[in-house]
């Protein structure tokens, strides 16, 4: 299979976002592509929210302009045969919180789009958006695409696992504050030279309400080097890229590509005791830890998908696990199919799983209160009266959520199926 080679020239347009002034945003972003007059088949990167900005109390009345937004930037991929991408509020189908999306447009429509994946609670982004459940490349005509939203350039495993997956040249959309204008600086180096590609990273600039946007957008090589830089000022910077610098650069070493498994899941399981001393650091931190329990005895999409929505609640999560002793006290003399310890082994070995504690107890009340999780987690068929640890969790300032199961499986109903079948 060939690989398509990189767009023949990236550019960052950099200005000052007027809050919720779609149009006026639109026309400025016009002029300055226009004045600039991009390499036909070009990426060009604009800030996030480039058309509205953070507008919090018009966030839901500006999100149902993303179709106009979105007609815009095709508009304007047509008229220079170039593609855009920028973010945009992003309303969801099913009536929640909107995402912060990337959407890439080209002269034909969007062609692809991924969501912030860590929101700012400093600028409490988390109170009217939703982050993404992943970070998807972007196939384009000119080879696949990695993409970051602002604060996601602090996390660099996400861009890792787009270049591991083929990314060879990473958008950044931005609006990053000139306080920690050496934080941009250095973070979009950093991802360019530890993943060895190009990075071209667009930022606001100017006053956007009450804050000062540092500019200073950039393309790097993935060497590090700082092949265009704007200022503090409205501009458009842009160059030609060379695909065989990254090939050069690869060639010698690729860290990007050395994706060896170092984890022990056994490490997982802990007591009582020593989670609570890991759990007295991580929140130390500031973290949130969710909670939830079960006793997984034959583990299905259904355990899996809830156990995934249970971590996107919280910073991590931690199971409670039924012993043997207390499954059987629950389900009967037959049950558990599977023992203790190969239950949490098998729970270990799932990602969103970052800790196990076994409880004997009928209920894990005991459990709860001794770790006083800051959400506490069970499945939308418990009303919250009647969820084990509610009252105590929310007492102490915490909060509980109830996730619906996405598939109809149960573990008894497993059960039987295989009496039947045998």
């Amino acid at each position: 299979m060939t690989i398509p080679s990189l767009f023949p020239a990236v550019a960052c347009v950099q200005f000052a976002i007027a809050l919720g002034a779609v149009e006026r945003n639109l026309q400025e972003a016009e002029r300055l592509i226009d004045r600039f007059g991009p390499t036909p088949g070009a990426l060009l990167v604009l800030p996030e929210m480039w058309a509205t900005g953070f507008d919090y109390g018009r966030t839901a009345e500006l999100g149902r302009r993303a179709p106009e937004i979105l007609a815009a930037m095709q508009r304007l991929a047509a008229q220079h045969n170039v593609y855009l991408a920028g973010t945009l509020t992003d309303p969801p189908d099913d009536g929640g919180l909107p995402t912060n999306t990337l959407a890439v447009v080209g002269p034909q429509g969007v062609i692809g789009r991924v969501a912030k994946q860590h929101l700012f609670t400093y600028w409490q982004e988390d109170r009217y958006y939703q982050g993404g459940e992943a970070a998807p490349l972007i196939r384009t005509p000119h080879g696949p695409l990695a993409g970051l939203v602002c604060y996601d350039l602090r996390f660099p495993e996400v861009a890792r696992r787009q270049v591991f997956a083929g990314g060879r040249l990473l958008a950044a959309s931005a609006e990053w504050p000139l306080s920690r204008v050496d934080h941009w600086r250095t973070l979009v180096r950093a991802r360019a030279i530890e993943n060895q590609v190009f990075v071209a990273a667009a930022n606001g600039c100017g006053r956007t309400g009450d804050m000062e946007m540092a500019g200073h957008s950039m393309i790097v090589a993935p060497d590090g080097t700082v092949l265009q830089a704007a200022g503090a000022e409205s501009a458009v910077i842009g160059c030609t890229l060379d695909d065989s610098l990254i090939d050069e650069q690869r060639r010698r070493f690729y860290p990007a590509g050395d994706q060896r498994w170092h984890a022990s899941d056994r490490d997982k399981i802990r007591s009582l005791e020593a989670l609570r001393a890991d759990l007295a650091l991580i929140r130390h931190q500031g973290s949130r830890v969710a909670f939830t329990n079960g006793c997984f005895d034959i583990l299905h999409a259904g355990h899996v998908s809830y156990l995934e929505a249970a971590r996107r609640t919280a910073d991590c999560l931690v199971v409670g696990l039924n012993t043997d002793d207390s499954v059987r006290g629950l389900k009967g003399p037959g049950r558990p199919v599977n023992n203790e310890a190969d239950r949490a082994r098998v729970l270990a070995a799932l990602g969103c799983v970052d800790f196990i504690v076994f409880f004997a107890d009928p209920t894990p009340i005991r459990l709860i209160t001794a770790l006083l999780p800051d959400i506490l987690v069970k499945g939308a068929d418990y009303r919250e009266e009647q969820i084990v640890g509610a009252p105590e969790v929310k007492a102490a300032g915490g909060r509980v959520v109830r996730i619906a199961f996405e598939h109809d499986h149960s573990t008894t109903g497993l059960i039987d199926r295989i009496r039947t079948a045998w």
